[in-house]
């Protein structure tokens, strides 16, 4: 039998007021695959992404996530996907250990992971800084540790390299880049390298899916003209 799909998308739509963010957009994502969801600023990503980390709910169509329907299952899928969108999603006056401490309660991993992902980000010095002492870049090590603290089936990573410098963002890499078993969805400003790194695209203009399909026949010209 067909393992279930990671995502299932069916004429998904999110509107605030009358302006539609996201309309009729329909896709399939296998286990295991990497989406790179392109397009200009204001075509619909980051929308796309908290509607499947259960942020927002649709307002149109439907949305499973490992075969559950969003936002009414969401409590069943939120221990295996981690998100890191642009906002870091941290306390600011919990240190960085206490935060990520506080998301270990949350989805019963020990201390020693804690430590780990601490490790991995390159902030085992700072762990007891406070959130709001730390730069952009340190605060967003932190919130990658945060998102991938609970080793989840998928991984939402909205611009993830964001406020990170060249070493910081290779040293984060292998915690972000693909695993067994994980499904990955990201966004980049840097369509070649998102390209590269994925298996679909999903291309959207206006909230519209231009293109849906294979990464390796995807031509990105055209889709930033203005």
């Amino acid at each position: 039998m067909a393992s279930t799909p990671a995502l299932e998308l069916d004429e998904l739509g999110r509107r605030f007021g009358a302006r539609a963010a996201l309309a009729g957009v329909s896709l399939t994502v296998p286990a295991g695959a990497t989406l790179a969801i392109l397009g200009p600023n204001g075509a619909g990503k980051s929308t796309l992404l908290r509607v499947l980390a259960g942020l927002l709910r649709p307002t149109e169509g439907t949305a499973h996530v490992l075969g559950r329907k969003l936002p009414d299952e969401g409590w069943a899928v939120r221990a295996n996907v981690g998100f890191l969108g642009h906002e870091a999603m941290l306390y600011r006056e919990l240190s960085a250990r206490e935060n990520l401490e506080f998301h270990a309660g949350l989805f019963g991993v020990g201390a020693e992971r804690v430590d780990a992902v601490l490790a991995a980000v390159g902030m085992t010095e700072r762990q007891h800084s406070r959130v709001a002492e730390l730069s952009r870049g340190m605060t967003q090590r932190v919130a990658v540790a945060r998102a991938v603290l609970h080793d989840p089936e998928i991984l939402l990573l909205d611009e993830a390299a964001a406020n990170l410098d060249p070493g910081a963002a290779e040293q984060v890499a292998p915690l972000l880049g693909p695993a067994p078993g994980r499904t990955r969805v990201l966004t980049s400003h840097d369509p070649q390298a998102a390209l590269a790194d994925a298996d679909l695209v999903l291309a959207l203009r206006d909230g519209h899916a231009v293109y849906a399909g294979a990464a390796d026949t995807f031509d990105p010209a055209g889709l930033y003209a203005t």
